[in-house]
């Protein structure tokens, strides 16, 4: 006899949420729900109200109304983005920002620095577990063989799984990723769908991305926004037939 799956605990909660600039209302009474261990992607129209979800989030922007909680408890519209961070929560954007003059294997080691000291630690001998761990993170990334190259002569792809390898070193449990296969070759994009249903095995992950044909190739539940609120949830077969979507997105 099979036991039965006991649903999964939401890990992020937006309830309510609303954001305005100037008098334009970025984010208008948004709610949502990410369980625990899930792979999500959002999509929507330019202005949507996507980059604002994850400004909130992560602490960047304070919400006017309503209410974010991660693993339930804990409020993060009281929380600064230093302390988010120290949850576990890390986000990538789109363009990368890695240290172009530092090697691949120096970018994760300042990653790895404790904040307050990190030119003092950069450099410094490494302990085996932290040499271990960036050893690891590395293969992880598929960038074992480079390890000692400058990251500025990397490809626009390797500098984004650096830069997600930047987030794995502190084993943020919730990965925030703002269109991470933009600009990419298609080999890229191929790889990068790899590489976050891989990492998708052990954490959260939330997507936001425009090229459809990678929405497709992750299979993940799909929610999209319009004018700041939840238009319509599911499969990406699902919201693609949804008239709304269609006239507001999908059709342009």
């Amino acid at each position: 006899m099979n036991t039965p799956r006991l649903p999964a605990e939401p890990l992020l909660y937006l309830n309510g949420v609303t954001v305005s600039f100037d008098g334009f209302r970025a984010l208008n009474s948004l709610s949502l729900i990410v369980e625990e261990g899930e792979l999500r992607t959002i999509i929507g129209p330019n202005g949507a109200g996507k980059t604002t979800m994850m400004d909130v989030v992560t602490g960047k922007t304070r919400p006017d109304a309503g209410e974010v909680f991660f693993r339930r408890g804990t409020d993060l519209s009281r929380l600064d983005e230093s302390e988010i961070a120290n949850l576990g929560i890390g986000r990538k954007f789109q363009r990368p920002t890695v240290f172009e003059n530092l090697t691949v294997f120096e970018n994760l080691e300042l990653s790895l620095a404790d904040n307050r000291a990190i030119w003092r630690t950069l450099f410094a001998r490494l302990t085996p577990y932290r040499r271990d761990r960036i050893g690891s993170v590395l293969a992880r990334i598929g960038l074992s063989e480079q390890g000692g190259t400058p990251a500025g002569s990397l490809s626009h792809g390797q500098k984004q799984w650096l830069e997600i390898g930047m987030l794995l070193i502190h084993d943020r449990t919730l990965l925030l990723l703002d269109e991470p296969v933009a600009g990419m070759t298609d080999r890229e994009t191929e790889e990068t769908a790899e590489l976050i249903l891989d990492l998708a095995k052990d954490r959260t992950i939330v997507v936001v991305e425009h090229d459809m044909a990678f929405v497709r190739s992750l299979g993940a539940k799909v929610t999209v926004l319009h004018e700041g609120a939840v238009l319509a949830e599911g499969s990406l077969d699902h919201v693609q037939n949804d008239p709304r979507v269609i006239e507001v997105y999908l059709g342009r």
